[in-house]
């Protein structure tokens, strides 16, 4: 077998299929290999005419088939199939060859494989992809980490096959060294969720206090895209709340079990985001959603807990609490982003990444599930303020949610009188009141860890620490 390939692509599901496709259809030879053989055959069978593809059956075949240095992509389920897949493929490879894992990896993982891989002068590149598998084949917003040097041979074919920004721009970077590229994709999801949540509690809010359809609803969302709140999921929200199911005539989203599932990155992001000391409560909230949705039965046994009675609001009425449910989604979505880039920066600060946070706001304004209109705004923040704390430390950001506050309390003030909850909106609010209050309550907390356990606090007048002698005459001590 000729080793032409330019790049080669082993996990033939329904990402790795798309993927290889991509890659075809903008010009490069793929070698593509699948376990089951089959899947490898039926691609080149169905999909041969968008490209050249070099099926190969086994790991040597498939190997033979690449050129130097070879680009060996892995799309497989995360954890142990990665591992083995990694076993199986590189003591085939020599050095300079790279592989490139595509897959939702812990960045942990991908850490350890890249230094185990490196030793043998293997380059293994973490890369995150978003944008399902429409994006895998028409263009998704791509995430590699790895070496500075695997970028070099690999990046401009992943320019070639990913997203464009509306200027134009490919929606790729070289996030950073080893585990980088799935980091920042991990928090990608984390936003995710947040940003469906949001989503999720605009639509109940619409529904339950408002008395909104869910076909009037769609409409709603349908106006918000083309504003401020333009987004890929504003979009698609649009279009399943306005779907009919077949079967029943009823409304789609009144015949699917309200049991939200999750594959763990969203988690992820929250464990790590603790481990880190950051604050992403917004993400949080989201994560623990979707677990108390899927507690039937606890749900159940709470049925007859007591609520308020809802009151109805008139049809001039509900149209203006619609307009605050707007201003209260879009404050509280910028709350998750800043979260969001508030994670990323700890972690590149962490483990020595050097991410650029505006370049990361710029390869998420194509492609990936969150892109979204005001990413060109944060990739401005970014840039020009490279150091910028918060994203509401931004003049524009921080004037538009000063704007917004007044609506986003008074909804939260309604969704608490007529029993709904919103906890996404809540939490988005608490943070950013937390934020710009001059004291917090963790003043009585130092106070309280120090009275049970002498661990001590620092005063606002001088240097040091110091302790409170509780259990005797209660005389400050240096600590």
């Amino acid at each position: 077998m000729s080793n032409h390939a330019q790049i080669g692509v082993t996990g033939l599901a329904v990402m790795g299929r798309n993927l290889a496709r991509n890659f075809a259809r903008n010009g490069y030879t793929v070698a593509v290999h699948n376990r089951t053989a089959s899947k490898t055959r039926e691609l080149v069978e169905e999909f041969g005419d968008e490209g050249e593809f070099v099926p190969a059956e086994t790991a040597k075949e498939f190997v033979a088939a690449l050129e130097r240095p070879r680009r060996l992509v892995i799309m497989v389920k995360a954890g142990e199939p990665t591992d083995a897949v990694i076993e199986e493929f590189a003591p085939l490879l020599e050095p300079g060859d790279m592989i490139i894992d595509g897959g939702n990896a812990h960045f942990a993982d991908t850490r350890r494989r890249e230094r185990e891989l490196r030793g043998q002068g293997i380059h293994f590149v973490g890369t995150g992809i978003s944008g399902g598998e429409e994006g895998a084949l028409h263009g998704p917003s791509i995430m590699p980490g790895g070496s500075v040097e695997s970028y070099d041979s690999l990046g401009p074919m992943l320019e070639k096959i990913s997203a464009k920004a509306d200027d134009g721009a490919p929606c790729v970077t070289h996030v950073g060294p080893d585990g980088a590229g799935h980091f920042v994709k991990m928090v990608h999801n984390g936003i995710e969720y947040a940003d469906m949540q949001l989503i999720g509690e605009a639509y109940q809010l619409l529904r339950d206090v408002a008395g909104y359809s869910p076909a009037e609803i769609a409409d709603i969302f349908r106006t918000w895209n083309q504003g401020r709140l333009d987004s890929y999921l504003i979009e698609i929200t649009a279009e399943v709340l306005s779907h009919v199911d077949a079967e029943t005539g009823e409304p789609f989203v009144d015949v699917v079990v309200d049991q939200a599932e999750q594959k763990g990155t969203g988690r992820w992001t929250v464990q790590i985001a603790l481990d880190l000391g950051v604050p992403v409560s917004g993400i949080a909230e989201a994560v623990f959603a979707r677990s108390l949705s899927g507690h039937a039965a606890l749900r159940e046994a709470s049925r007859d807990l007591a609520g308020p009675k809802p009151t109805p609001l008139s049809k001039e009425e509900a149209a203006a609490f619609a307009d605050k449910v707007e201003q209260a989604l879009y404050a509280s979505k910028i709350v998750s982003y800043t979260q969001g880039f508030h994670e990323i920066a700890a972690g590149s600060a962490e483990y020595d990444w050097d991410i650029d946070l505006g370049e990361i706001a710029a390869i998420w304004r194509g492609g990936c599930i969150i892109r979204a209109a005001f990413l060109d705004r944060i990739r401005a923040a970014y840039d020009a303020r490279p150091d910028l704390p918060s994203l509401l430390s931004d003049e524009t950001f921080a004037r538009e949610i000063a704007d917004a506050q007044d609506d986003w309390r008074e909804v939260l003030v309604a969704a608490t009188r007529q029993g709904v909850p919103a906890p996404g909106f809540s939490a988005a609010l608490a943070y950013y009141d937390a934020l710009r209050a001059d004291r917090l309550p963790a003043a009585l907390t130092q106070g309280q860890r120090d009275y049970f356990g002498a661990h001590t606090y620092r005063r606002v007048d001088k240097e040091g620490s110091f302790h409170t002698l509780w259990g005797g005459g209660r005389e400050e001590v240096s600590a």
